[in-house]
């Protein structure tokens, strides 16, 4: 593990993994047990803020690592879903836990599944998958029905026409990297009621967008090679995962609606099924004290 700078109570830092360099925040407890948070997209580990109050109130190390080509992490070909489990556990190792949990958010909410798919859970002790985005759970693209005009047609880019796909996040990208106030006009105007409220925060807010302004920091290629995986029908079956994921879900979703992820709730032998009433996307920072205290329980149980 490389050095890392402290700024405030955050402090950023870098782990080396077969020569590419995966980029950190760590927030909390810094002696606390470990969770390990998969961000959302466009997002980085500037994410972590969010949860940064929750973690230490709860006395816990919670460290949001930036996925290949986003924000300070090295670009990886061919990735894969297994290979980012291995890299999860590799980070676990390099910040010296022998247990630990893992919470994703959104567009990370697949990336904690394959965690749980993949990993021991004697080592891996918590998984939470908050609104995942499921879009290959059960076959290639399963969910297009089920979602937005814009997101529909993301999905049939990035399966069937990559450059309209990358064209598709660039235009993101400059939104996010030069228009940051339209760019969060846009979040405010897909988001329901309930998430306009956890919005309303102004650190929330300036947050969100300053994690999804150093999501291209290398540019669009890292979260367009992100977003193709979730689309595509995923290598481990939801059905075969029988170790305890905690799932997370708003009814009032409208980024990643309440149909795509019931079935998973259904199908997962496994599953541990958080509805939240009215809820929308943001329930991962309107529910993260509750989400965190779960994972804190089950790391205590296991210490």
């Amino acid at each position: 593990m490389a050095n890392s700078n402290e700024t405030m109570s955050a402090a950023e830092g870098t782990v080396q993994i077969g020569g590419r360099s995966l980029c950190y925040l760590q927030v909390g407890d810094p002696n606390g047990p470990l969770v390990i948070h998969n961000h959302g997209g466009p997002s980085s580990r500037l994410e972590a803020q969010v949860f940064a109050t929750h973690a230490l109130n709860l006395g816990l190390r919670f460290v949001c690592v930036d996925r290949p080509g986003q924000g300070k992490s090295d670009p990886q070909q061919n990735r894969t879903f297994a290979g980012w489990a291995a890299d999860l556990e590799a980070i676990a190792s390099a910040l010296e836990a022998d247990r630990f949990a893992v919470t994703g958010w959104s567009e990370g909410g697949p990336w904690a599944l394959a965690a749980a798919a993949y990993i021991d859970p004697a080592r891996l002790v918590h998984v939470s998958s908050i609104a995942p985005g499921s879009y290959g759970a059960f076959g290639t693209n399963w969910a297009a029905k089920y979602l937005s005009q814009a997101d529909a047609m993301g999905g049939f880019l990035a399966l069937h026409f990559r450059p309209g796909f990358q064209l598709m996040y660039e235009l993101i990208d400059i939104a996010a990297t030069r228009f940051p106030e339209q760019y969060k006009k846009g979040l405010l105007k897909a988001s329901c009621p309930a998430d306009l409220d956890v919005l309303a925060d102004a650190h929330v807010l300036n947050t969100m967008a300053e994690s999804g302004r150093e999501c291209f920091r290398q540019g669009a290629e890292g979260l367009v090679a992100d977003a193709r995986m979730l689309y595509q029908q995923w290598p481990f079956d939801i059905a075969a995962i029988h170790r305890p994921v905690h799932l997370w879900q708003g009814t009032a979703d409208t980024f990643v609606p309440y149909a795509v992820n019931k079935p998973l709730g259904e199908r997962m032998p496994g599953a541990m099924w958080h509805e939240v009433a009215d809820g929308g996307h943001f329930i991962a920072i309107s529910h993260a004290a509750e989400v965190l205290a779960i994972a804190g329980k089950d790391l205590a149980a296991t210490a």
